[in-house]
């Protein structure tokens, strides 16, 4: 048994003064209790869940490979992340069947040695995206979105399909979100120009998320507000964002949490496999990105004086870090977006619950809120300074 003590511990439910966390030698939570000394200063709150990353490290999660994502859930770590959900770029479907079936071997595996970040699910983003709001998503590469399709992507996963990203937009799109919300898959609703009123009838049909509010959507207008206004409005749909200061204007980060709360909103940080590497040239999925002073851009628009971001190097301590920054968010709150919500709204509750007989997944940040160490199934790792 090892015991990790501090001044106080933050969960969904409350806090809790001067804890002492027991952790047994399988590294999951034996009970939590009070210390009765109190003397040390750190903050203990649950590990960090991030639902939507591509990569870190030099490696993408379509290499699908147990070297690639071991290198990007050892980073991953090294930033407070205990879980996540490899999230897929869109390519051939041939390629994404073979990462799909990759990844899910990692999944399955179980074998991961130390304390490295998990890949709990697959984000599929693409190949269901509207041709107007793509991105970077290839255009010859997006498929129609029918049920059939999203079968043989599941079928590939074998199941670990948690999350998918859908324009509504598009024809049948309605009945994928239909099936996929029936088969227990969520929907979020993202790379998209769908009006106020498709919107509302994704949410209708099954639709619980919206992807990287305000990227890739319809500009928020007064008249026609699309994705993000419904997004801002609907009390039971959640959000993403990517708070990196580039993505989206603190302005608008402010409006976004003013109008989700500390329930509904979801901090990502659609980092790619530049994160934690100096600024070069790297992949994204098949497509080659720029990465200069932390802005990721497609390097073929590039070349024609287009820029197009392409993911993030955002990692999660900075995106907590900056939120605090951009809003008057308590580090409670703060955390709860990158931990709590995005588990609730995946039903995975679990994966960031600090009880007795769960995984000791834990993040200890200094009396100022900066991260200083995390722990994985009770082994430490250093915070990345």
């Amino acid at each position: 048994m090892i015991s990790i003590t501090a001044q106080r511990l933050l969960t969904a439910n409350g806090a809790v003064e001067c804890p002492r966390v027991i952790i047994d030698s399988a590294g999951m939570i034996f009970a939590i209790e009070a210390d009765q000394h109190g003397t040390e200063d750190g903050i203990l709150t649950p590990a960090f869940f991030d639902i939507h990353v591509h990569g870190a490290a030099g490696h993408d999660v379509m290499e699908g490979t147990p070297e690639a994502l071991g290198k990007i859930g050892a980073f991953l770590a090294t930033r407070g992340v205990a879980n996540y959900l490899a999230t897929t770029v869109t390519a051939p479907l041939d390629t994404t069947l073979r990462s799909l079936d990759g990844i899910a071997d990692v999944i399955e595996s179980g074998g991961y040695h130390g304390p490295v970040a998990r890949p709990v699910g697959i984000h599929l983003e693409g190949p269901f995206l509207s041709h107007a709001k793509r991105g970077v998503h290839a255009s010859a590469d997006l498929q129609p979105a029918k049920v059939s399709i999203f079968q043989k992507l599941q079928q590939a996963a074998r199941g670990h399909i948690k999350l998918m990203t859908i324009a509504p937009e598009l024809p049948e799109a309605l009945e994928l979100i239909e099936y996929a919300s029936a088969e227990g898959v969520q929907v979020s609703i993202g790379h998209s120009d769908a009006t106020a009123t498709q919107t509302r009838a994704a949410i209708v049909a099954g639709a619980v998320s919206a992807t990287h509010t305000f990227n890739a959507m319809r500009r928020l207008d007064h008249r026609e507000p699309g994705i993000a206004g419904v997004a801002l409005d609907a009390e039971e749909l959640y959000a993403e964002l990517i708070c990196d200061g580039i993505h989206v204007a603190p302005e608008f980060v402010r409006m976004w949490l003013a109008a989700k709360g500390e329930h509904r909103a979801i901090l990502v940080t659609d980092g790619i496999s530049a994160t934690g590497m100096p600024d070069g040239t790297y992949k994204l999925g098949e497509l080659e990105v720029r990465v200069e002073g932390n802005r990721c851009l497609l390097a073929a628009d590039l070349a024609r004086g287009v820029e197009t971001l392409a993911g993030s190097v955002l990692t999660m301590e900075r995106a907590v870090a900056k939120l605090r920054r951009y809003t008057s968010a308590t580090l409670a709150t703060a955390v709860r977006l990158a931990t709590h919500n995005p588990a609730q709204m995946l039903g995975l509750d679990r994966l960031c619950s600090i009880t007795a007989g769960q995984p000791a997944n834990l993040n200890v940040f200094s009396s100022e809120g900066h991260l200083r160490q995390t722990y994985i199934c009770g082994q430490a790792v250093t915070a990345a300074q």
